[in-house]
């Protein structure tokens, strides 16, 4: 082999969102927060993300974790998050594959029948708590950062719909968030093409007319997703619904989403449809569940936020090492616009 850089990674999904986890060959990462190394990888070393997510190595569905020591005291590990678009400060599916990884693998010690970590994202500290029975991770609940409203029930003129009531929401990741009724959705996987569409153009809708800036790290993205909300019932004493959240270039979330979750969870507390302490049971459109509940109050800025807790599983599902002949015409892969809407 003339592999000019190897790769060992671990494919992992989390509820069915894929979160492949790159546990070497990256090297050294410069920046003291894991947020500094995120701007790093973006600026300086982005071929990584293009050769691990761009086709043909990769998939519009896929998403990766860089895993990286941390310099925090309080860190047991860092990692740095690479979408297809992007790099986010945080995502709970990918949470929840690199805290599986890390036990199962046994580059973190488990603890049966709780492990707690503490893992350092871009966004900052992500407490979890890993419920562990017979070397496998059966349960990861993650506590986010805190999430909050921007914009509630606000009008957007969209092009080929007209006037949209939004709400614009931070939970990890910015979300333009709509009623899927309201748009005609019931959120069924035949839908996903269209809602994928009208994602898109209410994301950019939404981006060129409502401002938002994060308040502690103006850094951080603004709107670059959309959720789709489903009507909310009462089961058993635990509200449930379901959601699609439409993910750049513009594909759904197989999972129920972590910071979609989290946004959720933000925009029912501050219509006063939901109290610290309760709990959603958060349905995807592949009818993949997250338990999600507020466990408790804060501030962000003048922002008054919810602090989310969002529990899942994820599953290992490979070991592999990625490699780059020098000679491949695809370095930094490529896309087509028949799944990625754009070519690059």
């Amino acid at each position: 082999m003339r592999f000019k850089k190897v790769l060992s990674v671990v494919d992992c999904h989390a509820e069915g969102e894929s979160g492949k986890v790159i546990v070497g060959g990256v090297g050294q990462v410069p920046g003291k927060t894991m947020f500094d190394k995120k701007l790093h990888l973006e600026a300086q070393m982005d071929d990584i993300r293009k050769m691990v997510l761009f086709e043909p190595r990769g998939a519009v569905w896929h998403n990766a974790n860089i895993v990286l020591p941390s310099n925090h005291p309080d860190a047991d590990m860092g990692y740095v998050i690479l979408e297809t678009t992007e790099y986010p400060a945080m995502s709970g599916s990918n949470t929840m594959c690199v805290a599986t990884v890390l036990l199962e693998t046994g580059i973190l010690p488990m603890q049966e029948p709780v492990t707690n970590l503490t893992l350092e994202s871009p966004a900052g500290l992500i407490r979890v708590r890993c419920e562990c029975s017979d070397g496998k991770v059966t349960s990861v609940r993650l506590v986010n950062q805190p999430a909050f409203c921007y914009h509630i029930d606000r009008y957007i003129e969209v092009a080929g719909l007209g006037s949209v009531r939004v709400d614009i929401v931070y939970g990890g990741m910015t979300y333009t968030m709509v009623d899927a009724a309201d748009l005609g959705f019931a959120i069924d996987p035949s839908e996903a093409r269209d809602l994928c569409e009208v994602g898109q153009k209410l994301k950019f809708a939404a981006a060129e007319q409502l401002a938002v800036e994060h308040p502690e790290n103006p850094a951080i993205p603004g709107i670059t997703n959309t959720e789709f909300m489903g009507p909310l019932r009462r089961e058993n004493g635990q509200l449930v619904s379901r959601n699609c959240v439409v993910v750049s270039p513009g594909r759904c979330d197989r999972s129920p989403c972590g910071t979609g979750s989290s946004a959720r969870l933000a925009l029912l507390h501050a219509k006063g449809l939901m109290k610290e302490g309760e709990t959603l049971i958060h349905e995807s459109i592949t009818g993949s569940r997250f338990t999600c509940t507020i466990d408790g109050l804060a501030k962000v800025g003048r922002y008054d936020a919810v602090v989310p807790a969002i529990a899942g599983q994820a599953w290992i599902t490979g070991l592999y090492q990625m490699g780059m002949d020098p000679t491949d015409p695809y370095q930094q892969g490529f896309t087509v616009a028949d799944t990625w809407m754009t070519t690059v």
